[in-house]
C-alpha cells in the first residue's frame, strides 16, 4: 500500500478527483494518508475532514525562515510515512530540501501541455490566459515529477484538450479540468503505486 500525503492550495478539485477513483477502484493499493495545506481556510482541508483523512496547514508566513518551513513539512511528511507526495494545485515552491528528500516520489498536475505555457509565473488562470492569447488550438494537462526546477521534471502522462474560439479563461480551466486534470492525475499515481513507473536517461517509462 502506498502512503500519500497530498498538497493543495485551493478548492481541492484534483484532491477529489483522486478521492473518488479510490473509492471507486480506479486506483487501487493507495492510502491517502494526509492533506496539507498552506491556507487554514483551503476548501481542501474540508474535502479531506469529509472523508476521514487528517488535514493540516502548514504555512511558509508561520516561520521565520525558509529553512524552518522545510524542516517543518519533512517533518510531516516523516510522520505519515509518504511514500508519494501529490501536488494537486500547490502554489508554493517546494523546499529543494524536501524534493532532495523525495527524489522520484513527488509529482505535479500542471494545466497545460508542458513544455508550453510553464514556468515561473505559470499557474491557475494564468496558464489559461496565456494559452488564449497565443491562439493555441489544443491545450491540456500535464503530470509530471518534481525536481529542483520549475515544471522541468519527468513527464509522466498528458492528455490534450481542445481549445474553442469562444473560450474564457475561466471556460478553458474548467474544461481542462474536467477533461484532462481529473483524468491523468489519479491515473498517474494509480501507475505509480502499482510499480508501473519507472524513469531512465530522465525519461518516464510505462512498464505494461
Amino acid at each position: 500500500m502506498l502512503n500519500v500525503v497530498v498538497l493543495v492550495s485551493g478548492g481541492g478539485t484534483n484532491l477529489q478527483a483522486l478521492i473518488d477513483s479510490i473509492d471507486n477502484g480506479k486506483v487501487t493499493n493507495v492510502l491517502i494518508k494526509a492533506v496539507i495545506s498552506n491556507k487554514k481556510n483551503a476548501y481542501a482541508l474540508e474535502r479531506a475532514k469529509k472523508h476521514g483523512i487528517e488535514g493540516r496547514c502548514i504555512s511558509p508566513g508561520d516561520y521565520n525562515t525558509r529553512e524552518e518551513f522545510a524542516d517543518a513539512m519533512l517533518s510531516a511528511l516523516e510522520e505519515y510515512d509518504a511514500g508519494l507526495i501529490v501536488l494537486a494545485g500547490y502554489l508554493v515552491i517546494v523546499p529543494e530540501k524536501v524534493i532532495r528528500k523525495y527524489p522520484g516520489k513527488i509529482i505535479n498536475i500542471h494545466p497545460s501541455l508542458i513544455p508550453s505555457h510553464c514556468g515561473a509565473g505559470y499557474y491557475g488562470l494564468h496558464v489559461h490566459e496565456s494559452v488564449l492569447k497565443r491562439g493555441n488550438k489544443v491545450t491540456g494537462a500535464t503530470v509530471h515529477f518534481v525536481d529542483e526546477g520549475t515544471d522541468t521534471g519527468p513527464i509522466i502522462l498528458q492528455k490534450a484538450v481542445p481549445v474553442m474560439e469562444d473560450d474564457t479563461p475561466e471556460i478553458l480551466q474548467r474544461r481542462v479540468m474536467e477533461q484532462a486534470e481529473w483524468n491523468i492525475l489519479p491515473e498517474a499515481v494509480n501507475l505509480i503505486a502499482n510499480n508501473k513507473v519507472y524513469i531512465e536517461n530522465n525519461l518516464v517509462k510505462i512498464r505494461k
